[in-house]
Parts: structure tokens; sequence; C-alpha cells
């Protein structure tokens, strides 16, 4: 039999286009530097294969289901997980026949907490564990490590796609996890593992599998350089659920962020903790967030951020200090690095405060990142009252937009905002002068609410603690 002829290819990551050169820009899509070299087999014109039959017509082994005999019942349609901050993120349990991918970067916890879900799933039902970067023996010693229910767990280290198809066939087990996508094959693609084409290709194989027996898998993805998942994004196109794990690495705080959700909002999180026996819930992340804040300190501001359905308090912090340089620096981690800039410009033309001379740096505390309007004010009255070296009152929180002119502006979900700050122990809060007309401040006993509609007035109130 004649050896198949290998060549060289490019594909875009982003839309499939293929070129037998390099190009800097996708003909097909327009993104930049998308294109990556794959290998594949060049078909032989001696050993062509058979063309495909004719198709006959009205013929098909198809059998098409009445839309009412199908169950959406709550306990047949979902899973519930047991870990209440995964089901939240997933829209409440995950679903029979969905696919979700799950990326983040190396070490962040993907497979710990995978592992976790699978003991709390396999209490009352098998799950299958597909592993091509470990050995059995090493995810044992996780499961003993993270104690781990091990009765209903079957575990198989493999990387040939079309075995592991055949595998789940063969068990139909009620849910089954690959870790990770990168390291499966197929073998009839001679390209090496990871490449694009075995991606997609892999990805495809294992969403048939899923979706004909209605079994969920999760499917761990590598990210690349850049923070977005590795291979071909036509993967993240075809399955239903995309999460991706964030935080730093050096921090114990991980947060659980859908991307995308065919089965609910992608704008709820899931908050972890990382220790020694796994991923532990956060109930409660604004206390989490709060803790050890310095008080007495100037610089500091407390905001309220909505992440879906969830308020979530964190800690502003601003650092004004006198550059020895001709251009001040600016630095923002958390937040926004332009619209901290745009802040900057409006605090010095119209609030009146000099920040030319001034090195700006802004730090949100806990790893979380701020990219709501709502976080304006916070950030302003931080970088105001480090400038003025006066500190904002300890049990102070300030809510609000801020547009070009000044003005503070009104934002959504205010009194869930409120209560959480009521909840956690505030007693001051500085919000957008219209809010407070559409709610009752007498429904906030021992919150005291203090109305601005410039930006000026929200710096005077601090100057008057």
């Amino acid at each position: 039999m004649p050896k198949e002829k290998l060549k060289t290819i490019y594909v875009c990551n982003q839309c499939g286009e293929t070129s037998p050169r390099w190009m800097g820009r996708c003909p097909s899509c327009g993104a930049w530097n998308t294109m990556t070299e794959d290998v594949v087999a060049e078909p032989s014109k001696s050993s062509s294969r058979a063309a495909a039959p004719a198709r006959v017509t009205g013929q098909t082994s198809l059998t098409p289901q009445k839309l009412k005999n199908i169950s959406t019942t709550e306990e047949k349609s979902r899973i519930i997980t047991g870990i209440s901050e995964l089901d939240r993120v997933l829209g409440g349990g995950i679903v029979i026949g969905s696919v979700t991918l799950i990326g983040g970067e190396p070490g962040i916890g993907k497979s710990t907490i995978l592992l976790q879900l699978c003991g709390e799933v396999s209490k009352t039902k098998n799950v299958l564990y597909i592993t091509g970067e470990e050995s059995v023996r090493q995810i044992k010693l996780r499961a003993v490590r993270l104690n781990v229910p091990e009765d209903n767990i079957s575990l198989v280290a493999e990387s040939d796609v079309d075995e592991i198809c055949g595998l789940i066939e063969s068990m139909k087990p009620d849910l089954v996890v690959i870790d990770s996508i990168q390291t499966m094959r197929c073998t009839d693609i001679s390209s090496s593992a990871g490449t694009v084409s075995q991606v997609k290709e892999s990805s495809a194989r294992f969403l048939n599998v899923a979706k004909t027996l209605e079994i969920p898998t999760f499917i761990v993805g590598h990210v690349n350089k850049d923070g977005a998942i590795a291979g071909p994004k036509v993967m993240e196109h075809i399955v239903d659920t995309v999460l991706y794990f964030e935080g730093d690495k050096t921090l114990p705080y991980r947060v659980l962020r859908a991307v995308k959700n065919r089965y609910g909002s992608t704008n709820e999180i899931g908050m972890f903790d990382m220790t020694g026996r796994g991923l532990a819930q956060i109930e409660n992340p604004s206390q989490v967030m709060l803790e050890g804040r310095p008080l007495g300190i100037s610089g500091t501001c407390v905001a309220c951020v909505m992440e879906g359905t969830r308020p979530v308090l964190s800690e502003v912090q601003a650092l004004a200090t006198k550059t020895s340089f001709p251009s001040p620096r600016r630095t923002a981690s958390g937040f926004d690095y332009n619209r901290m800039y745009l802040l900057l410009a409006v605090l010095e033309k119209r609030a009146g405060y000099n920040f030319s001379s001034q090195d700006v740096y802004v730090n949100i505390i806990g790893g979380l990142k701020l990219d709501e309007t709502a976080c304006d004010l916070p950030v302003c009255i931080a970088m105001a009252s480090s400038l003025l070296d006066l500190p904002v009152g300890e049990k102070t929180i300030a809510i609000g937009e801020v547009g070009l002119g000044g003005e503070v502006r009104s934002v959504t979900h205010l009194e869930t905002r409120l209560r959480e700050a009521q909840r956690v122990g505030f007693d001051t809060a500085i919000v957008p002068k219209h809010n407070l007309k559409m709610i009752d401040p007498a429904q906030f006993p021992g919150l005291k609410l203090v109305g601005v509609s410039y930006l000026r007035e929200a710096i005077n109130t601090i100057k008057l603690k």
C-alpha cells in the first residue's frame, strides 16, 4: 500500500479557512495573525476513494419525534451537581445531552473542579472520566486528596477518539469528562494531536455522540497566550456552554464565568477558594472580598458590581503620588485602563483636582474585574481621596456612573446593591440623586442614603466625614 504524502497547510483558527502559505491576515474573516500551521495527508490519485452512492429520493433512516412528546420537566432535563456555585453558572444544573467546554490558565483548577463535579454526580449516577494528560494513578491520588467518592466513577487513560466514542456508546454513562481536547487524536487524520484539524474533528465526534445518546459531556480546553481557548473558534460555536476559570494562580480565589450558555444567563459567576482539599465554594463573596481592608487609610473606597443577579462588594484602591518624571505614569489592575484616563480628565476639568504631576495607580482587590459603569464613582472618590490624603469612611459605599460633564448618572439594580451593602454592615451610601426618586429610603433602616448630582458634591461628602 503506498504511503500517504503529507503536506503543510495553514488554517485560520477563527473561521477555519485554509491556505497553502502563511498570511498575516485571513482572506475569509479578516482576522490578523490567526493562521496556524497544520499537516494533512495529500490525497493520492492512484488510491482515490470510491464515490459516494447517489441519494435515493424519499429514503432515510431518521425518525422524527413529536414536539409535544419530548419531556421538559426539570428533573428529566437537568442534573443538579450539588455544587451550588457551578449550578448557578450553568443556569440551574447540567442539561441532559449538553456539551460544555471549560478553559483557563494552566494550574487554575479545571481538572480539580471537574473531579469534584464527578464525585458529586457519582453519588446517584455513573460517571466516565477520560484523561489524555495524566495516568489513572495520578487521578486516583487527586481523588484521595479531594475525598471524592470512587464507587461510580470509571477512569480511562486514552487519546484515541474513536475508541473513546465506542466506549461511551457501550457504557452509556450519565456524565462524561474529557481532559483535555488538545490531547485527543483521530487516527484517520495524519496531523498530530492539538492541531486545528484534530481539535475540530475530535470536538465534532464527541458532540455527535453526546447529542445522539443524550449524555452530558464536559471538555477541558487549553488556552493560548492571549487567554482564548486554543484551537479553531468553531469549537466554541458548536458546544452549548463555554466556561472560563479566571483568577491569579498566586491568589486563592477563583471566578468561574460563562461566556456562552444556551440554557442560562452568561452574567452569573461562581466564586471558589482554592484550598488543600480542593475548591471550596464562597457563598458570601462580598464578605471575603472586604476581609483585611485597611481602615483609616486614604485612597480606598468600596464599590458594588452586579454579576448577573448577584451583587458583589469589592474594594477599590487608588494611589496618587508625586512623580519625578516629565510624563506621569498611569496603571490600572482590574479596571479598564482607558476608562481610568477618562475619569482622571473629568476630575481635572469638572472637579478641579490636578493629577498632571501625579503618578496614579488603581487596583481592584481580590482579582475581580470591574467592567460596569456603576463603579465610576467609587474609583473617582478613591483617586481624589488619595490625592487629598483624606480617608473615606470605613462604612461608606459609593455607587454611580460618571459622565463627561461631571454629572453622576443613575444605575440599574440600585435596591439590590443597597440591600447587599446593608447586609454587610455599611451605614452610608453615596448614590445618584436621580435614583433616590425611585426608591423608598425607609426600606433601608440604618443605611443613610446621600444623593449627589455632580462629582464635586460626592467628593465634598467625604470631606465632611
